[in-house]
């Protein structure tokens, strides 16, 4: 079925890179969420004030809020592909991110009114009156919602879409809201128990723990989050295999919304090559860059010598010593000036971003290391943090 929406609606729906082609998937999810979710919150109304259960009306209001969410989020991709301007070189990518916040905002609000709701409920209780229809109905909900949330799940993943990625939690989320209510319903018919009051209670703590999740999500997006390890990985992959490149550091990602990343880092080139030639590759890669990961890159050049014996020695010494303290630090922009009796080896030392040490102890206990190797020898380190 999402197959077939998607061939029917979306024209060259393998170009996802493409604005107008993810425009048009969002458009897509969006009013197929729409739809559905009407239809359901109607159908779920009318039941809960028939049957006089709190549990399915709030899990009715639920469904409004989740038309609402898709309208929002519809609005959010249109605005997104708004074209650059003097005021905001970048796009307006990140309305996408903007607008998925009012959406968990709304899921927020929503879940406070059933919350107050429910307790309500629970304090004046009342036996619902539910019929076989009523069962039915609460079954059909569920399959809609569970393939919601298999619609959603895949166009998120073929658009890389955040929002549309946080609607897909959303329907598998309703679908055991409503799963709850159907068991309630089923216990007030069979067994003459009322816990629709209770049960309306923990599907407003459902999508409070919901929308307090997709939020934080969201408010990440926006504060500007760790890339995905896998597309670092990636660049760094696709960086070795350029001749004359001995590595790469210092990556920086700058996420301006989907399909709009900035990338930049540090590219290490022999300190005796050709700058001609070795500023050619670079300006290849940087377009290579864009043609495979779709990305905007600016690469600085780094000269580093590397067929120095001495100097290839002291830097695996360095990095021995640097490795036993932990694991997780590395250095990079090894160099050495030698003065006669003093020998300055200088490097950039990198360590995780959430650590938390004591940065001039670290150095000092370094360049004690180094000593140990030889009196001559004296650290200067700078110390930074991963941006990755």
């Amino acid at each position: 079925m999402t197959g077939l929406l998607i061939k029917m609606f979306v024209k060259d729906k393998d170009n996802v890179e493409n604005q107008e082609v993810r425009g048009k998937y969002a458009m897509l999810s969006s009013i197929t969420g729409i739809v559905v979710n009407v239809l359901l919150s109607v159908f779920k109304l009318i039941i809960g004030i028939f049957a006089n259960s709190m549990s399915i009306i709030s899990d009715a209001l639920n469904n409004v809020s989740d038309a609402g969410s898709s309208i929002i989020t519809m609005i959010g991709f249109k605005m997104s592909q708004k074209k650059v301007d003097k005021d905001h070189p970048w796009g307006h990518g990140r309305m996408e991110y903007v607008t998925a916040f009012f959406v968990d905002i709304l899921i927020i609000l929503v879940g406070f009114e059933l919350l107050q709701s429910s307790i309500d409920k629970i304090i004046n209780p009342e036996m619902p009156t539910i019929s076989n229809v009523t069962i039915i109905l609460l079954v059909v909900a569920i399959l809609a919602k569970l393939w919601l949330f298999v619609f959603y799940r895949k166009i998120a993943k073929k658009i890389d879409s955040a929002a549309i990625k946080g609607t897909a939690y959303d329907s598998i989320s309703d679908s055991i809201s409503t799963s709850a209510v159907l068991v309630s319903a089923i216990v007030a018919k069979f067994a003459g128990i009322t816990i629709d009051g209770y049960v309306s209670l923990l599907v407003s703590l459902f999508i409070l723990i919901t929308g307090i999740k997709a939020i934080k999500e969201t408010i990440d997006l926006l504060l500007g989050q760790k890339p995905d390890p896998e597309f670092v990985e990636s660049i760094e992959k696709f960086a070795s295999k350029y001749e004359g490149i001995e590595g790469i550091h210092d990556i920086m990602v700058h996420d301006y919304g989907p399909g709009r990343k900035i990338v930049s880092f540090h590219a290490e080139v022999p300190a005796d090559a050709d700058i001609c030639r070795a500023h050619d590759i670079i300006d290849q890669m940087e377009q290579d860059i864009f043609n495979e990961f779709g990305c905007i890159t600016t690469i600085h050049m780094d000269p580093i010598i590397v067929d120095n014996e001495e100097i290839n020695l002291m830097k695996e010494v360095t990095t021995n010593i640097v490795k036993k303290i932990n694991n997780n630090y590395s250095i990079h922009d090894f160099r050495m000036t030698d003065g006669g009796e003093r020998v300055n080896l200088i490097f950039d030392l990198v360590i995780p971003t959430d650590e938390d040490v004591d940065r001039e102890k670290l150095v000092s206990e370094i360049q004690e290391k180094i000593k140990e190797e030889n009196e001559k020898y004296f650290a200067v380190i700078k110390v930074e943090h991963s941006y990755v």
